[in-house]
């Protein structure tokens, strides 16, 4: 059975961009006959708000779209991150990371830049188990050694519904976080769980999320998971060509719906590609 979902963080009020994204993972899975979910991604207790999940429900509803089962929020899935990264660090893949984005900032003076900026140098990987273990209280998040997981699954592949057949790259992202020291987990080790968990077969989301898919790949291997197909799809822009986003302030769904706009007709032209005065599909 096809299975999607949408998966918003409740951070802000939803946009245009994220009504098209629902949009087409909700109309993947009812034309299959399948299933579409309403997950919120909530573990940031730091920007998370309580009415910001009341208005994403009322802005689907309004876009006049349905999911089936309750809705599931990532802090009630604490215990499930916590085991993954045991398994992780039981197969000697975590480490310990004590360095402060300014002191990260400081060591790249020739930064190699990754799918999303710098790539972190490696500096606290080098740290013997003693030195850690000494240092443990201090605020840390952990890392995955990426070259030892790698190493561990050998070469991965996935699939998107238009770029086909990609190699998987994790490499290219170097040592990334798997859980903060502000959050129990990373949007990377709670987003494959949660989709594992959920038997979500396809995923589709925004092209801004392409990278981060090699990295996902990896921790489906690692943890035997299995692999969902993958629907990256454009994103929009306003008519300078900027990507709509909650912190440039985008224009919100509630204020459309304010304005007296019909939500169901709304989304019948985002189907159609009859986009609102203003906005625009990015070309990559």
């Amino acid at each position: 059975m096809i299975v999607t979902r949408f998966a918003p963080s409740p951070t802000g009020r939803l946009h245009i961009g994220h009504a098209a994204s629902a949009i087409r993972a909700h109309d993947v899975a009812r034309e299959a006959g399948g299933r579409f979910l309403l997950r919120i991604e909530d573990i940031d207790g730091t920007r998370s708000r309580a009415e910001f999940i009341a208005a994403i429900e009322a802005d689907l509803r309004w876009l006049g779209l349905t999911w089936d089962g309750p809705v599931l929020r990532q802090s009630t899935r604490l215990d499930a991150y916590a085991q993954a990264l045991d398994r992780l660090r039981g197969m000697g893949l975590l480490y310990p990371c004590f360095c402060t984005r300014a002191e990260i900032a400081a060591s790249l003076s020739a930064p190699h830049g990754g799918p999303d900026g710098p790539v972190y140098p490696g500096t606290c990987r080098h740290l013997s188990a003693a030195e850690a273990s000494a240092r443990i209280a201090e605020p840390h998040c952990w890392r995955i050694d990426m070259a030892a997981a790698v190493a561990r699954t050998g070469p991965l592949r996935w699939h998107d519904a238009s770029a086909g057949d990609i190699p998987a790259d994790p490499l290219a992202h170097g040592d990334v976080v798997l859980a903060r020291k502000d959050a129990p987990a990373s949007y990377h080790l709670a987003v494959t769980i949660d989709d594992a968990w959920q038997s979500v077969s396809d995923i589709v989301r925004g092209h801004d999320l392409f990278a981060a898919t090699h990295v996902h790949r990896l921790l489906q291997a690692l943890l035997g998971l299995p692999t969902p197909r993958y629907h990256h799809h454009p994103l929009l822009t306003d008519a300078n060509g900027k990507r709509l986003a909650k912190r440039d302030g985008a224009p919100t769904l509630a204020a459309l719906r304010d304005s007296g706009l019909d939500g169901a007709a709304l989304a019948e032209r985002l189907r159609t590609g009859r986009l609102p005065d203003g906005i625009a599909t990015a070309s990559a």
